[in-house]
C-alpha cells in the first residue's frame, strides 16, 4: 500500500465523504454515518446489531460491493480497533469485535473471488472514487436512480474494480489487530494473507 493510500484511510473524516450521493445495495448512502456512530458510541447492543444490519446489508450483497462499500470500511475499521481497545473491560466492545471480524470475513471473500476475475486497474487514488464525474446526483430520486442502473455501464470499469481493491487496502490494515487464539479472527487473517499473495 503506498503512504497516499494509507494517510487517506487514516486521516478522513466522516464529514468528508458526500455518503448522499454513493450508492449501496438498496439506495444510497444518507444514513451511514448515524449508523457508524452508534457502533462507535458502543452502549446499546440492540441498536448496535440493527445499525450493522443496515451496513452490511448495503455494502455488499451477493458479493458485490458498492461505492460506498470502500469508504464505510474506513470507519468500520477505526470502530474494530476501538472495540479491540475495549474489549478487555467492555462486554459490547467484546460482542463488536465478533460481529465486525465476521463482515470483514464476508467482504475479504467478495474481494479474493473478484480479484480471480480479469479486470482493469483501479483508479490512482482512493479518493478518486469521489471525482464529480461518479457522484450521483445531488437530490435523490429513486425512479432517476432506477434508470441510471438500467444503463449499460452504471459504473466505469476502473471505478467499479476500485470497490474492491480500495476495501482490500483497508482491510490490509486491520491485519496487526487480529487476535490468533480467536477462529474468526484467524480465519479473516488467513483470508487476507492469501489475497495479498
Amino acid at each position: 500500500m503506498n503512504a497516499t493510500t494509507q494517510t487517506y484511510i487514516e486521516t478522513v473524516k466522516v464529514s468528508d465523504i458526500p455518503w448522499h450521493r454513493l450508492t449501496t445495495t438498496y439506495g444510497r448512502a444518507t444514513d451511514f454515518p448515524a449508523h457508524l456512530e452508534v457502533l462507535w458510541d458502543m452502549k446499546d447492543v440492540d441498536a448496535i446489531d440493527a445499525a450493522g444490519e443496515e451496513l452490511a446489508q448495503n455494502i455488499e450483497h451477493q458479493s458485490t460491493l458498492w461505492h460506498a462499500t470502500p469508504f464505510a470500511l474506513i470507519f468500520l475499521l477505526r470502530i474494530f480497533k476501538k472495540a479491540v481497545e475495549e474489549q478487555g473491560h467492555n462486554e459490547i466492545a467484546r460482542y463488536l469485535v465478533k460481529e465486525l471480524a465476521e463482515l470483514f470475513i464476508i467482504i475479504a471473500e467478495c474481494i479474493r473471488d473478484g480479484l480471480m476475475l480479469e479486470h482493469v486497474d483501479q483508479l490512482s487514488n482512493f479518493e478518486d472514487m469521489l471525482n464529480e464525474e461518479y457522484l450521483w446526483p445531488e437530490e435523490y430520486d429513486e425512479d432517476e436512480d432506477v434508470l441510471r442502473y438500467e444503463e449499460e455501464e452504471v459504473f466505469p470499469d476502473d471505478l467499479f474494480f476500485s470497490f474492491y481493491y480500495y476495501s482490500l487496502q483497508v482491510l490490509l490494515l486491520c491485519k496487526p489487530l487480529l487476535d490468533k487464539n480467536n477462529k474468526y479472527e484467524v480465519t479473516l487473517l488467513e483470508l487476507l494473507t492469501e489475497i495479498e499473495n
